[in-house]
């Protein structure tokens, strides 16, 4: 049955990538393909790779301590409560993961209903596309890091889409803006939600991460970068005429402006702080936005007052790509429950040695199916006893897990979230971007390497 798990994952992912050619909407298939692999996952009898899995030997551990009469319980009973209690872990990371990027895309929109980002596209007046691909990306790069590779593209995307009226322009943009994105989250230990997992474990220490992947990270964003100011053509657009009322909005879009960077800027201190997960910082953050958007204008009339409520901008948030994330990381979910990745990740080590060569292609793996389960495989199956904090294998891993996913689309968070706020086709990505993440990953994993021996922890 694990076989034909993976085959349904594998079906349902081609059928995401073919999504205009099959006329079928991508959220649909991801929704099908997660709840399909689970339902196999429930009904088949217990894999016997679950035997060598850990999670399985500790689901089994604690029955044998808590439940009486442990020998009555059938392999069907055990196997049943495992997918249970598994299927009810990652829906609860998955429901942290779509709360935090429905709370931030409230908040994006929120600010945009008021015009705030009408005080950033009035101070950037350069019509060339390249000078302004520069402009963007580095803003992003460094955005980023501070924040997260999420937060920071769809915060980025809304700002394009002011400033360039031409569709097929804007698409190149939002996909340059998640390549970027995930070359700066990469780096820090709160840019990329796989660098925090390793630093939240104890692999990588904040001061070091950054001083050994600052370089190849830049390396990363830069290459595409330089590319494309010898080989990109085209123009911005012209923007659309508005009317004097929507051009100045409600009056508030300064205000609305700094109060929704303040907030998610908040973000990763409030986790620091508190140690609560990241979506409850954003609760926050939206929670006080929510409350000044109430006080802004209070003699505003109320039918014109309610296109900037945030009720208003609840509704036009792209709830098909929240639930096009979900089925993806359902479906990724169960392979990893399975054990799948995990002897995957066992069966390369076996197999080719080199861990220089099986974290780079664990790397592009990622592009595939989500990094977060592939690097919680590896950082399963590498013993720190072995390999102690800041060791080469856990840096790389980092840059290769959080730039990787930039090949394709939905290899990321950033890249989900950018397909869905800019309906971004998977093969109209796959034909102009894929090649630029893919050159820019190589040449930062080589200056990576190069660097590494002067950057070591002896």
């Amino acid at each position: 049955m694990e076989l034909v798990i993976v085959a349904i994952f594998i079906i349902g992912y081609l059928a995401i990538a073919f999504e205009h050619p099959l006329k079928i909407n991508k959220t649909a298939s991801a929704l099908l393909t997660g709840v399909i692999c689970w339902t196999l996952f429930m009904v088949a009898d217990s894999p016997d790779t679950l035997l060598q899995n850990s999670h399985y030997q500790h689901f089994v551990d604690d029955l044998k301590r808590t439940v009486a009469d442990f020998s009555s319980l059938s392999l069907t009973d055990i196997h049943r409560g495992y997918v249970g209690k598994q299927l009810g872990e990652h829906l609860d990371e998955i429901a942290q993961i779509l709360f935090f990027l429905m709370g931030a895309m409230t908040i994006v929109e929120l600010v945009d209903a008021h015009h705030g980002f009408k005080f950033i596209t009035d101070r950037i007046r350069t019509k060339s596309p390249k000078k302004l691909l520069w402009i963007v990306c580095g803003v992003t790069f460094v955005l980023s890091a501070i924040l997260d590779n999420l937060t920071t593209t769809i915060v980025m995307v809304s700002l394009i889409r002011k400033l360039i009226p031409n569709k097929e322009m804007r698409l190149f943009f939002a996909g340059m803006i998640v390549v970027s994105a995930n070359a700066g989250g990469a780096w820090s230990p709160i840019g990329d939600v796989t660098t925090t997992m390793l630093w939240i474990g104890g692999q990588i220490t904040a001061f070091n991460i950054v001083k050994t992947l600052l370089l190849p990270s830049i390396v990363c964003a830069i290459i595409p970068l330089i590319y494309l100011t010898f080989k990109m053509k085209g123009d911005l657009g012209v923007a659309e005429t508005k009317s004097k009322t929507e051009e100045e909005g409600s009056g508030g879009g300064t205000i609305m402006l700094i109060v929704g960077v303040c907030a998610l800027i908040s973000v990763p201190i409030f986790k620091t702080v508190t140690h609560l997960p990241p979506y409850l910082g954003m609760m926050l953050g939206l929670g006080v936005l929510w409350v000044v958007s109430e006080l802004i204008n209070p003699e505003m009339d109320e039918s014109v007052k309610q296109r900037y409520t945030a009720a208003h901008a609840l509704t036009r948030i792209d709830m098909p790509s929240v639930l096009f994330f979900l089925g993806i990381l359902l479906a990724v979910g169960s392979l990893e429950a399975m054990g799948t990745l995990h002897n995957f990740a066992e069966y390369l080590s076996h197999t080719l040695g080199d861990d220089r060569v099986i974290i780079t292609l664990i790397g592009i793996l990622s592009s595939i199916v989500d990094n977060v389960p592939l690097v919680a495989a590896s950082m399963g199956m590498y013993d720190m006893t072995t390999y102690p904090p800041d060791s080469m294998i856990w840096e790389y891993l980092a840059y290769c897990a959080g730039t990787g996913g930039s090949m394709l689309i939905i290899g990321s968070a950033a890249g989900v979230a950018a397909m869905g706020m800019e309906k971004i086709d998977f093969i109209w990505y796959l034909k102009r971007i894929t090649l630029l993440a893919l050159m820019g990953y190589f040449a930062g994993a080589i200056v990576y390497l190069l660097t590494w021996p002067f950057f070591a922890v002896h």
